[in-house]
């Protein structure tokens, strides 16, 4: 009887090592390579990226910084991402943020992804429309750091 306790403590032993061993594998790095972000996509934004860049005066480096590591405040970024969904027609005047439209734009190898986002922030809270486009994009890559990005 006392072996076969300590052959399933070690088996139990086992299975928790291999679990936390899981665990510490798993990562919330944002997911990039040839085929994430959607290359397309990319391709599809570059003209809007410009446009948005020159129209706000936002730093390259802030973009990629907000994209694949923190959240962080700048206004010239969240002009910018107000400036994006305004470039890809998904928001009104009033920042109201039309998710029926961003689905219609996105290629459908995002449409789940995008889904959990919207079902996740729902009613974008903010004084403006700068506001609330950074309100989404923060609720956006809190919810999901693995597949958010900001082209």
């Amino acid at each position: 009887m006392r072996a076969l306790l300590c052959s399933n403590s070690r088996l139990f032993m086992a299975l928790l090592v291999f679990q936390g061993a899981t665990l510490i594998v798993r990562s919330d790095e944002p997911k990039r390579d040839a085929n994430y972000p959607p290359p397309e996509l990319l391709e599809k934004m570059k003209p809007m990226h410009d446009a948005c860049v020159a129209e706000t005066g936002v730093s390259e480096d802030a973009i990629k910084r907000f994209s694949d590591q923190d959240i962080h405040e700048d206004d010239k970024l969240k002009c910018y991402m107000n400036c994006l969904f305004h470039q890809a027609g998904v928001v009104n005047d009033k920042g109201e943020f039309h998710y029926v439209k961003i689905q219609d734009f996105l290629p459908e190898s995002m449409h789940l992804i995008t889904l959990n986002w919207f079902k996740r922030c729902l009613y974008p809270e903010g004084e403006d429309a700068c506001e609330k486009a950074f309100w989404l994009n923060k609720c956006w890559k809190t919810k999901d750091p693995v597949h958010y990005f900001l082209p």
